[in-house]
């Protein structure tokens, strides 16, 4: 029976295997990029860095970052971030200073240092940029209520 359930399988199982390789080379499958992979597309416009600060769109929503950060280190070693905006620099910097809960630890004590839970900035922190939505969104902000 064994011997039998084995022989069975092995004649089932490629027979299933070519079928669906020839099902899934009849079916067209379209791109999202609307081109074959290995064909140039052309970006029409790349969206720039919006200037200035953005307003917020909900209470305690972490602040957009302003600039570039494309060539910033933030690792296990160096964080440029804070090389602007630690409480220590932000004034000579002309920069914003992080809030206090980052120099907090888990247990809510005050830090000289910013605390490891709040070190790595583009957690919470991106760029902000002027582009189109991904996907259509109906978030609407707070009104204060």
């Amino acid at each position: 029976m064994n011997k039998m359930l084995k022989l069975g399988l092995a004649t089932v199982i490629p027979a299933i295997a070519v079928g669906g390789i020839v099902l899934a080379q009849s079916l067209s499958v379209t791109t999202l990029r609307g081109a074959e992979v290995d064909e140039p597309v052309a970006v029409d416009q790349i969206h720039g860095q919006v200037q200035g600060r953005m307003q917020r769109n909900y209470r305690q929503q972490p602040p957009l970052i302003p600039h570039s950060i494309e060539q910033y280190q933030i690792d296990l070693r160096t964080n440029q971030c804070l090389s602007c905006h630690d409480w220590t620099k932000a004034g000579e910097r002309n920069a914003p200073t992080l809030s206090m809960t980052h120099y907090l630890d888990r247990d809510g004590n005050e830090l000289d240092q910013i605390a490891g839970t709040r070190y790595f900035c583009n957690q919470c922190h991106v760029p902000q940029a002027d582009a189109p939505a991904l996907v259509n969104n109906l978030f609407q902000p707070s009104t204060g209520n």
